[in-house]
């Protein structure tokens, strides 16, 4: 193991208190990928000023009482309040939004930190009542970049292990898979989704992960996905379910680009399972080339997904480019290439269908380059 890796949400962060005061600050990611760690170390060593830090995790109930209580007290203290699974306190959002127009009306607002791994209800929560009140910060599962910053990991080893940080130094032990899949996989779903959420067969929405998760970077129809579920359900049903996971940070599932809204919401998803070890975790195995090419398609399209921008596929017949990122009236067409020859015609079709379009190619030439900054590479590279 190496040196402590600064996640750059703490750079985003710190940019944000200083500039933007009239803001609560709200971290939302994935669980165990270092978030409170980083908040930690950032209090420690980086902020300059008093803080009180709390966690709904560290205590048995965290009622609204208690969160206007540690409020109070940062208030009094006129620390920065940093509040570590927020979404876990019983009608959090409407407390927040009290507590901060008092301030706001006293011209002394208390500086906020909200952290949170439940994107569905620290979304709701926001949306319903803190409109106008806060900026958003998300964290990403761990890139190749950040995890050899923290971790001796080679880059074919990234394309079976990477995302979770706390699972590397388990990568040669048979431990590995029981860490990722009870720390993991089954906290999340129990903790963030089960418990959250009415789900009738928890079993069958266990099952459903599975399924998705085997098809890395993979367009598939709603009704391949519900042959494969071993019940009785419904195209509805299985929406339903990939939405409670991407609310979990476990998956993306990605529209086909067209520019009529109606295709785009009635296509076939593809699946972006979020980071490479769940798919790993499936068959542990050595990977077929085309298996390998999937995942490092998947890596970029993860990539895609830290730009915040609008992601999707587009495909024509047996023409297909493997992502379309959108902003504004800026298109850039993206097809991904590993190892065997795969043609770029679809990228061809697509960019004389669609004048303003850019294209790209993302080889494992230039993969490391694209990392660093996607929008950046693509800005500058694409043509």
């Amino acid at each position: 193991m190496k040196n402590f890796v600064r996640l750059n949400i703490i750079d985003k962060l710190s940019h944000n208190l200083k500039t933007s005061p009239q803001f609560i600050q709200v971290i939302l990611g994935p669980r165990q990928v270092g978030k409170t760690t980083s908040i930690l170390h950032y209090l420690e060593h980086e902020y300059k000023g008093p803080y009180v830090f709390v966690s709904s995790d560290s205590v048995f109930n965290a009622s609204t009482l208690w969160l206007r209580e540690k409020w109070q007290e940062a208030r009094q203290k006129k620390a920065l309040l940093v509040i570590d699974e927020i979404q876990k306190v019983e009608n959090w959002s409407e407390v927040v939004k009290s507590l901060w127009d008092e301030d706001k009306r006293s011209k002394k607002l208390t500086p906020c930190v909200l952290l949170g791994s439940s994107s569905l209800e620290l979304q709701r929560g926001l949306t319903e009542s803190l409109t106008g009140r806060f900026q958003l910060i998300t964290a990403y599962h761990w890139n190749f970049h950040e995890s050899t910053e923290g971790y001796d990991l080679t880059f074919d080893q990234y394309l079976k292990f990477g995302g979770y940080p706390g699972s590397y130094p388990l990568i040669k032990d048979e431990v590995w898979l029981t860490y990722l899949k009870n720390s993991i996989i089954e906290t999340v779903i129990e903790k963030d989704i089960l418990k959250n959420h009415t789900v009738k067969s928890p079993a069958l929405f266990k099952q459903a992960f599975e399924i998705l998760i085997s098809y890395p970077a993979q367009e598939v129809s709603y009704t391949k996905l519900l042959g494969q579920l071993q019940d009785k359900g419904n195209t509805e049903l299985v929406k339903h379910y990939i939405k409670l996971y991407e609310g979990a940070f476990l998956i993306k599932a990605l529209e086909k680009f067209s520019t009529n809204s109606i295709k785009t919401r009635s296509s076939s998803p593809k699946i972006l399972p979020l980071c490479p070890a769940f798919f790993y975790s499936n068959i542990l195995d050595e990977y077929s080339a085309t298996e390998k090419g999937r995942v490092f398609e998947l890596i970029v399209g993860a990539q895609l997904i830290r730009t915040g921008l609008d992601l999707y596929y587009w495909r024509e017949g047996a023409h297909e480019v493997d992502y379309i990122l959108k902003r504004g009236r800026k298109i850039w067409a993206v097809e991904v290439k590993s190892g065997k020859k795969k043609s770029a015609k679809g990228l061809d079709i697509f960019l004389a269908k669609f004048a303003q379009a850019k294209g790209i190619i993302i080889t494992l030439e230039n993969y490391l380059d694209f990392e660093k900054d996607p929008l950046n590479f693509l800005e500058i590279n694409s043509n």
